[in-house]
């Protein structure tokens, strides 16, 4: 296959799925967005399968499976065609997928986590990942790039873990440390409505605290933004100022985000991207 036409198809699923990230990938140069666009093209495959609702078996064969098309040197498969492009003009780790991989098989097998530090390293596993194959794209010469990368990851992680809570619960998934229901007294038991039963106050104020958590690492996460180029710099500040924002409706209507799922509107991702762009000029 042609990589120009594997290309077109990794940007039509940008287009079609990426409702958040298409406001950041468009800011970048064509050759650099349809790098990044065959990056969450393939990203995309994988927590698809590891979302889907059929036999855990099934699924965990499937991620093998993606796994395995990873390491193809030859493939008619579109979004490969364009990864393995992309990451011959650009120093993609690929091997970061594999990390990918291994977050979706817990969310498959319906991991639970005990402490912070052990959801921090899953959600190195789902987003750090993600901002370290982006930043191949990018590049910078920075030492600490890498790292900020992936803090910025975990921010857009534990955002997603909160606008999520309500939706993952009904699916039998718990991302927050138990340690930290412990803390504020809270079950996350749902009753036949699928409502939580635990009393409005304490899972508001789990909300805030786990949402202050998060602010803490977009603080660390966007020290990376300058140093990127300018339309990098733009496409991450995008992308994260999409995602804060959305993380401080979260915390300032607790209740709201646990009876349904927050999103921020077409017109209000339009003017944070503008904003990058004005940022990212300075």
């Amino acid at each position: 296959m042609d990589p120009s036409d594997a290309y077109r198809q990794c940007e039509q699923i940008v287009r079609a799925r990426a409702q958040n990230f298409a406001y950041g990938i468009l800011l970048l140069p064509p050759q650099k967005r349809r790098a990044l666009s065959a990056v969450y093209a393939f990203a995309r495959r994988i927590d698809d399968i590891g979302d889907s609702t059929g036999p855990v078996d099934q699924r965990l064969t499937a991620l093998t499976a993606a796994r395995a098309a990873l390491r193809a040197t030859a493939s008619d498969d579109p979004v490969l065609v364009a990864l393995h492009d992309a990451a011959g003009r650009y120093p993609i780790p690929l091997p970061a997928f594999h990390e990918l991989i291994d977050g979706c098989a817990a969310d498959v097998r319906g991991a639970t986590y005990e402490r912070f530090d052990d959801l921090l390293t899953y959600c190195r596993h789902v987003a750090g990942s993600i901002g370290r194959l982006s930043l191949g794209i990018f590049g910078s010469e920075e030492p600490a790039a890498p790292k900020l990368a992936d803090a910025l990851g975990v921010a857009l992680q534990l955002t997603n873990i909160l606008r999520d809570l309500s939706e993952d619960r009904l699916a039998g998934r718990v991302y927050l440390p138990a340690e930290d229901l412990d803390r504020f007294g809270c079950t996350l038991g749902v009753d036949h409505a699928g409502r939580f039963t635990d009393p409005p106050e304490r899972l508001a104020n789990l909300v805030r605290f786990e949402a202050h958590r998060a602010l803490g690492w977009y603080d660390d996460g966007m020290r990376l933004v300058p140093l990127l180029d300018r339309r990098s710099a733009a496409c991450t500040a995008a992308m994260a100022g999409i995602y804060r924002r959305l993380l401080g409706r979260i915390a300032a209507d607790p209740a709201g985000a646990l009876s349904r799922r927050l999103s921020l509107a077409p017109w209000m991702k339009a003017m944070v991207a503008a904003r990058a762009v004005a940022g990212a000029g300075r």
